[in-house]
């Protein structure tokens, strides 16, 4: 089993969501965060005061998949998230030892 964690714009998440859908793939935890990568921020005038924007608004989804359905889970991603320009965001993919289900104790691909 695989744990997959993409960073990607807020903007793009139902286009990712509806992918991940179309591949057949459920189960998927989001969270707000912030961060930035080579684009280092941005700076912005507010009334009249500019300031530093460093840390940009991104989502991270995460979701469990078993290894037969890695590839597919990235490129969906891929698909939906890329907008072709500086901050669309990374995907990491680790291993993951152990899934258990709290309500039923399934263990492994079953419990995903």
């Amino acid at each position: 089993m695989k744990r997959i964690e993409a960073i990607i714009k807020p903007f793009r998440l139902d286009e990712v969501k509806i992918a991940l859908n179309e591949a057949g793939l459920v189960g998927l935890t989001v969270t707000e965060v912030k961060g930035f990568g080579r684009q280092k921020g941005h700076t912005e005038i507010y009334r009249g005061a500019e300031y530093v924007v460093d840390f940009l608004p991104k989502l991270k989804l995460e979701l469990v998949v078993s290894d037969a359905h890695v590839t597919e889970a990235v490129e969906a991603i891929i698909k939906a998230a890329k907008t072709g320009k500086i901050g669309d965001g990374k995907i990491f993919v680790s291993h993951v030892e152990e899934v258990i289900r709290i309500r039923t104790e399934e263990r492994g691909e079953q419990a995903i």
